[in-house]
């Protein structure tokens, strides 16, 4: 059993898992779902796999809502622990979208996080409040290019948003930086697409303020 499959093990290495070449055979070939659903069979070479495929993608993203390697890398360890006792305890039911569903989970623990620093102070966009009748339909179906001209202004952007709010940063990563649709976006999130679009039009919105008090020369749509 290798340490992301004994929780207990894992949180005590703190280092990140990569499956060893002798756990690479015919489960290479599967779906995410196939391999999931081996995994909850008994297969535990399956598990590498799925870990393999979606290490670095995950930690991107949780690296970019967090800005810190090392709780980044907490955080990145504690989702695998959810999602391996979730596949044990038989909580996932195989839909399609396996990296939506480990997203989702991820998404939960990145909030938590937040919670326990900053407590009932977290505040978000919400359904009832949220700006998605300014955004226009268009937007969840625009391509990433009628956003951002180039991918310089693509750069330089990046580095404007660690300042935005941690769920601003979230939509905005997976958006521009994943491009999923906002129908994903609010699967992975728990959000209604209203409250997607809210988060992003926030997040645009705040980022052009910070272009106009930087007096940066971004093209901006």
């Amino acid at each position: 059993m290798n340490r992301l499959q004994n929780p207990k093990a894992h949180r005590a290495s703190g280092i990140l898992m990569f499956p060893s070449p002798s756990a690479k055979s015919s489960y290479d070939k599967m779906s995410e779902e196939e391999l999931a659903v081996a995994y909850i069979n008994g297969a535990s070479e399956a598990f590498d796999i799925l870990l393999e495929r979606n290490q670095q993608k995950l930690m991107a993203y949780i690296l970019f809502v967090v800005r810190n390697k090392d709780i980044a890398m907490d955080i990145f360890q504690d989702t695998f622990v959810k999602v391996i006792t979730k596949l044990q305890s038989g909580e996932y039911q195989p839909s399609g979208k396996f990296s939506a569903w480990l997203t989702r989970i991820a998404h939960n623990v990145v909030m938590d996080y937040y919670r326990r620093v900053h407590g009932d102070h977290f505040v978000d966009v919400n359904d009832s409040n949220d700006m998605s009748c300014m955004v226009g339909d268009g937007l969840a179906d625009e391509p990433v290019e009628t956003c951002f001209i180039n991918e310089q202004t693509l750069t330089e952007v990046k580095q404007l948003m660690d300042a935005l709010p941690a769920v601003q940063r979230e939509v905005v990563f997976m958006r521009f930086f994943q491009e999923m649709p906002f129908k994903d976006i609010a699967d992975a999130t728990g959000v209604s697409i209203n409250t997607s679009l809210g988060r992003m039009r926030y997040a645009v919105m705040n980022l052009r303020r910070m272009i106009k008090d930087h007096n940066l020369q971004l093209q901006l749509l």
